[in-house]
């Protein structure tokens, strides 16, 4: 698989720009600021539908307009596909295929791989747990598109259920400051009868698809452990080996995994492999989901928020048998982050056909070894797209194609 083509429209500093691709490396280079990242941003969000560096749409769209497009031809073996997609801040995306609109802007996910790594990416390592499992996430819509409807009935799922404990706890806490009924029957009869037997219709949905995603998850890293095993000890031999478990709230009691920033070993309290949460005490993750939500009822009531379930669990990085977040060295962090992307590149490749590997401004933040490993990992995929600021911090076993990118425009040299 490669991109073929792209063209932007309105998007980011782009008011238009056309680009023809090929097989093999290509790196655009330019001083910072110019628009090297926009490009390959482009890209990664035809894959996901979303951006590595902002959480919403708007910033995507160039000042002054109303939407942005990206179209996008990826040729896979004899076949080619054109993604054209419409980034409507505030309204619904709208997708075409082939010049044929799709029903759902999410139809197209899965048509283009990417692997992106990008500085925000040290964040895998040592930032907060949204960021592993929004690895996580994307990974497994780019390997099986269907979770991203999974996800989606997820958040629709949370969503509503949260606005529900919120109206609950706002009347508990008005109820508690006026001193009139206290007990939990006296609540009850002020309408929380209401509240609790609607939660136990959101409750059977939230484990459901919940348990559909945890499975997902736990599935994926067993995939994952081996991979980024050995990613990381190429990239740094002389490190402890680095290792992966999941700590899910099914145990933990609902504490959000790793927020709190505490330093827990991969082997804490907490942490499962897929066996372990599939068949301990012979009950299906949905069943647990269901308990275990039954049993933190009370503290959601009180706090107005879902405190179990797959928003809110963790995929715990460690080096020997220390967390890496809080004991990985700077350079370590990076090295981590990097076998994470590159696993998940090794992981989609075996599923079949090389996907498109971006490197966003990765080579100036390694030292000479992890260039030239990085570099020799990544030389055999079918498609390399490289920002770098200047040409030297592109790798020479990396030569190949090049754009000069300046003043918003984008020039081929060779």
């Amino acid at each position: 698989m490669h991109v073929a083509h792209l063209s932007l429209t309105d998007f980011r500093s782009y008011a238009s720009v056309e680009l023809g691709l090929e097989p093999g490396v290509t790196a655009f280079v330019g001083p910072n600021g110019q628009g090297k990242t926009n490009l390959v941003e482009a890209l990664g969000y035809v894959a996901t539908q979303s951006s590595h560096r902002v959480a919403s749409d708007a910033p995507l769209v160039r000042q002054g307009a109303t939407r942005a497009i990206v179209r996008c031809a990826i040729q896979r073996d004899d076949r080619r596909a054109l993604v054209e997609l419409e980034i409507n801040p505030g309204r619904a995306n709208r997708a075409r295929l082939n010049r044929s609109p799709v029903s759902r802007a999410r139809d197209v996910v899965g048509l283009l791989r990417t692997v992106l790594f990008a500085p925000e990416d040290l964040a895998l390592a040592k930032g907060d747990p949204s960021e592993r499992r929004r690895f996580l996430d994307e990974l497994l819509v780019a390997r099986t598109p269907r979770f991203a409807g999974v996800r989606a009935d997820y958040d629709r799922v949370l969503k509503q259920r949260g606005a529900l404990l919120r109206t609950a706890a706002q009347a508990r806490r008005g109820s508690r400051s006026a001193r009139r009924r206290e007990s939990e029957a006296a609540f009850a009869a002020a309408g929380a009868g209401d509240v609790l037997s609607t939660l136990e219709v959101w409750d059977a949905h939230l484990a459901r698809h919940g348990a559909e995603l945890l499975r997902g998850r736990l599935e994926l890293i067993e995939e994952l452990r081996p991979r980024v095993a050995h990613a990381y000890a190429t990239l740094a031999p002389s490190s402890a080996p680095a290792t992966l478990a999941y700590r899910s709230t099914l145990s933990t009691g609902g504490d959000d995994a790793g927020a709190s920033g505490e330093a827990e070993g991969p082997a804490e309290r907490g942490s499962f492999d897929t066996q372990t949460l599939s068949t301990d005490l012979g009950k299906t993750l949905e069943e647990r989901l269901r308990e275990r939500l039954l049993e933190v009822r009370q503290a959601e009531l009180e706090r107005g928020v879902t405190l179990v379930g797959p928003h809110r669990d963790d995929l715990i990085l460690g080096l020997g048998d220390l967390p890496a977040r809080g004991y990985a060295s700077h350079g370590e962090s990076w090295s981590f982050a990097l076998a994470l992307r590159l696993a998940a590149y090794d992981l989609l490749r075996a599923d079949g056909g090389d996907p498109v590997l971006i490197l966003d401004d990765v080579f100036a933040e390694l030292d000479s070894q992890r260039r030239r490993r990085l570099a020799e990992f990544v030389a055999p995929a079918e498609q390399v797209l490289i920002t770098a600021a200047v040409p030297d911090d592109v790798p020479a076993e990396l030569s190949g194609g090049r754009f000069d990118v300046a003043e918003g425009s984008v020039t081929r040299v060779r």
